[in-house]
């Protein structure tokens, strides 16, 4: 994969998972690749993150696996080492984006006003992560980027949920959108493996027809 817009046809969503346990990452990943979901954005949050990518990518290679939280250069470096096939960062500086290109690993820039988005255009990004999504103002803030940014396209992620998804999905400048209810706390501690493959079955009907 060369582009991060390629990850939008694969489905609506882009689960958002945090993991706590190694143990837990190709159980989960295989869940979620039964239900229909091959993008996985696995964030840098937890000291554990890293191994589980490498897991997943070593192990079920059908899966898109991407790291989530790149806050640095070394973030890029390590997501890069461990297999990953894109990279998330929740905002944008041309360090990181100059570093992702030359690594070659396809970088979706987290943005949340005009300047950011005039920022990682003018490195040549066009597909932005919108985030916070909600608590940064949400569909009409969307709806408002369109008017000067009518080229640029969008995948809005933090405080969406299933059934605010599907009004996101309808707008025209967004994709594809991030979400955390995939993979849910408790359903992850019960190792509830059925119940995160019906959620991510559910997916496939938020977009609109």
């Amino acid at each position: 994969m060369t582009d991060t817009l390629a990850l939008a046809s694969h489905g609506p969503v882009i689960p958002v998972i945090v993991l706590h346990d190694a143990a837990d990452a190709v159980p989960l990943a295989r869940a979620l690749l039964a239900g229909g979901v091959k993008v996985l954005e696995v964030t840098l949050r937890t000291p554990v993150a890293l191994r589980c990518m490498e897991a997943i990518a070593a192990e079920l290679p059908e899966a898109i696996v991407g790291a989530g939280t790149i806050r640095s250069v070394a973030d890029a470096q390590a997501a890069r080492d461990a297999g990953c096939r894109f990279g998330v960062s929740p905002g944008y500086t041309s360090e990181i984006g100059r570093a992702c290109r030359e690594l070659g690993l396809p970088l979706l820039p987290g943005v949340a006003t005009a300047s950011e988005v005039m920022t990682a255009n003018a490195d040549g990004y066009g597909f932005l992560k919108f985030f916070p999504a909600t608590a940064a103002g949400g569909i009409p803030l969307l709806k408002a980027l369109h008017g000067p940014f009518p080229d640029v396209v969008f995948c809005p992620t933090g405080g969406i949920t299933p059934e605010t998804a599907p009004q996101f999905l309808a707008l025209p400048n967004v994709t594809v959108c991030g979400g955390s209810w995939l993979t849910p706390a408790d359903a992850l501690a019960a190792k509830d493996w059925a119940r995160i493959t019906a959620l991510a079955r559910a997916t496939h009907a938020l977009r609109p027809a």
